[in-house]
C-alpha cells in the first residue's frame, strides 16, 4: 500500500490520527453539555436534545483539533532542535 512511502514520522501521525477516529466513532454517547444546556434540552424532548448534544460536540472539534496542530508543531520544532 502507500504507507511504505511515507517516512516513519508520518506513519506514526497516521496511525494515531486513525486509532483517535476509530475510538471517536465507537465512543458511547457522550454528554457535552453544560447545566444551562441540559436544562434547554429536557424542555425541548429527546430528539432534539440529542440533536443539541451533537452540535455541541460537532463544535468542540475545531478547538481541539486548531490545539491539536499547534501542540504536534511545537513538539516538532523542540524535537527538531534537540
Amino acid at each position: 500500500m502507500y504507507l511504505r512511502y511515507l517516512c516513519p514520522v508520518m506513519k506514526k501521525a497516521l496511525s494515531f490520527f486513525l486509532v483517535c477516529f476509530l475510538l471517536l466513532s465507537v465512543a458511547p454517547a457522550l454528554r457535552a453539555q453544560c447545566s444551562v444546556c441540559k436544562k434547554t434540552a429536557s424542555q425541548l424532548g429527546e430528539k432534539p436534545a440529542k440533536g443539541m448534544n451533537a452540535g455541541v460536540l460537532y463544535l468542540m472539534v475545531a478547538p481541539l483539533a486548531i490545539l491539536g496542530v499547534i501542540g504536534y508543531r511545537w513538539w516538532r520544532r523542540n524535537a527538531a532542535e534537540e
